[in-house]
């Protein structure tokens, strides 16, 4: 069956339906990543966004539901070049087609996403409308993707309840913007208890609990949208707590202390971007996804002073608080899919623990 992606821009592609046969408007993003497509179609931060995938062969794997990074898939749809009908695999129990039907997400192939990334990189991240049917109303899908936001989302990906992973170190509160698995499991081997609350939670709360330090999430969306939530962060932020926070988390933080983002043109979403620590001077490949940035001018010097940043574009990629025990990065230390080449924070964030309570 035909399928049809129609861009803002009036640009068309034409290609073959996968997964759900069903019609939607979304926000289109890219990811550079080669591998890794169940962790990036479960990775809460895509809601309310459709995913092309740069890499011309995907789901030659199959799927694992082990390695999925939360329960349900939660991009719009899934735009590939080639989608693998076979899985070569020993742990594969699916194929990749088998789990975007059981998921409703619906997709395109056969279309040449190297020129569609092109596009999205020239003239910055647009809508996009999908369909399978020839005849549709062009005029009315250029209404609907004009009018079309991304809004709300960190409320449709949070947990909608406290609850707690056992563990024998100490307490640590984390703030659920849309975690990944990998993130819980990074802290858990660490030995850490970990108290995960919605994002509605008051800090009060959180803080009446005593916990030893306090994790914030990714998450997708306009970071600027969460009035509710930046208030509370700040009043963890004027505790003594450490903290520790990823991507929108650390965007979060930022707006919580007087900064500002903004939304980029295309945003980083891949498992290569390169970040240097201004401390050490050491350069690290990456694994990122974000489409909003904090823009370090507006911090004031007092408050914050640039930790890591984008080798490629010079963007911001953390944050260090004065007089604080809080560090906030971009990009993504727990990795899946991506590098490991920074999942030593999670041991700096255990270090800022024990400095708190030496």
């Amino acid at each position: 069956m035909k399928a049809y992606l129609l861009l803002e821009d009036g640009t068309l592609f034409t290609g073959r339906s996968i997964g759900a046969v069903k019609e939607v408007v979304s926000e289109i993003v890219f990811n550079t990543s080669m591998t890794g497509y169940l962790e990036v179609l479960t990775d809460p931060s895509y809601a309310g966004q459709a995913v092309v995938m740069t890499y011309p062969l995907i789901g030659n794997y199959g799927i694992c539901r082990e390695d999925m990074e939360s329960g349900r898939a939660w991009p719009d749809a899934f735009i590939v070049r080639e989608l693998a009908e076979l899985a070569s695999n020993f742990r594969s129990r699916e194929t990749l087609q088998q789990f975007l039907l059981e998921e409703d997400v619906p997709g395109i192939e056969g279309i040449d996403t190297r020129a569609l990334t092109k596009i999205l990189r020239e003239r910055g991240t647009m809508n996009g409308f999908l369909t399978t049917n020839p005849d549709f109303d062009r005029e009315e899908a250029m209404r609907q993707m004009k009018a079309y936001q991304v809004l709300g989302a960190v409320a449709r990906v949070s947990c909608k309840e406290k609850y707690v992973i056992p563990g024998k170190g100490k307490k640590v509160s984390i703030i659920d913007c849309g975690i990944k698995r990998n993130m819980l499991r990074e802290l858990s081997k660490r030995g850490l208890e970990l108290t995960v609350w919605p994002q509605d939670a008051r800090a009060e709360d959180i803080l009446a609990e005593k916990p030893d330090g306090i994790f914030l999430t990714n998450g997708p969306g306009d970071p600027a949208e969460n009035v509710g939530l930046i208030r509370e962060i700040k009043k963890l932020y004027d505790s003594e707590v450490p903290i520790f926070a990823i991507c929108l988390g650390h965007q979060l933080m930022a707006l919580a202390t007087g900064g500002k983002t903004y939304k980029m043109k295309y945003g980083h979403r891949g498992g290569n971007h390169p970040v240097r620590d201004l401390e050490s001077g050491r350069a690290y490949i990456s694994a990122q996804n974000h489409g909003y940035a904090v823009d370090d001018k507006s911090l004031d010097p007092k408050v914050a002073e640039t930790r890591f940043v984008n080798v490629n574009d010079g963007t911001n990629e953390g944050l260090a608080y004065c007089g604080k025990n809080i560090l906030t990065v971009q990009f993504h230390p727990e990795a899946c899919p991506g590098p490991h080449d920074t999942s030593y924070l999670f041991d700096h964030f255990l270090d800022m623990m024990e400095v708190q309570h030496a």
